[in-house]
């Protein structure tokens, strides 16, 4: 193992709840009643794969970049404050340095979230390459996210690196850009989902993953 590629929302971040109800808010705001359980099952997929779920293709051509602005402008204004990291995620991207790796991160987030998360998880002095939707034409589980990290992970074989992340939809693009990936829980996706869509292992949240490292396919024992 060479390259240990990150999510953020649900696998480094406690995020996907405020995600959800932003999601809902925004959807309200534009005449569109959702449930937030069925809004939170999806979260994990960029706006260009969230609407089509909720919208008719009619209305995503009418509306959905002045919704999905809207409902972005609404996460940073009202809920961005409130994302606490998870435990223990410096510590464990600092082991990982130790065992020579290269960290990225691949988000279906804006740029400047990405830019934000990396600050607030006290971890950018130890992230190699970062994208984000910003570096892809396609959101999760599209691969286009990952391929664009593979690209920037230049000199890595996609067989020598792993995805860390919480959804199905981490799974299922890493395996459609050639990657594996580990699941964690911490996102609130049920563990049958995670190995329905081709996890290789599970944890309970980066402080399982730290404390179990030895015994992880992040480890070069």
């Amino acid at each position: 193992m060479r390259a240990v590629i990150f999510d953020i929302d649900g696998t480094l971040l406690n995020s996907v709840d405020l995600h959800a109800k932003a999601w809902v808010e925004a959807f309200r705001h534009f005449g569109v009643e959702t449930k937030e359980a069925e809004v939170r099952s999806q979260i994990g997929k960029g706006g260009d794969q969230l609407m089509p779920v909720f919208l008719s293709k009619e209305r995503i051509e009418k509306d959905g970049k002045v919704i999905e602005s809207y409902r972005s402008d609404l996460f940073k204004r009202e809920y961005l404050d409130k994302v606490k990291p998870f435990p223990a995620v410096r510590p464990l991207f600092e082991r990982i340095r130790e065992e020579g790796l290269t960290v990225a991160l691949a988000s279906s987030g804006k740029k400047d979230e990405v830019k934000h998360y990396q600050e607030l998880l006290g971890i950018a002095d130890l992230v190699d390459v970062a994208t984000s939707s910003d570096d892809a034409d396609r959101s999760k589980p599209h691969p286009d996210i990952f391929q664009a990290a593979i690209d920037k992970l230049d000199g890595i074989a996609p067989e020598d690196m792993i995805v860390v992340g919480d959804t199905p939809y981490d799974a299922e693009a890493a395996d459609k850009a050639g990657l594996r990936t580990i699941g964690v829980l911490c996102g609130g996706f049920p563990e049958s989902d995670l190995m329905a869509a081709g996890c290789v292992a599970i944890y309970r949240d980066p402080q399982h993953l730290l404390d179990a490292f030895d015994d992880t396919f992040l480890s070069q024992k």
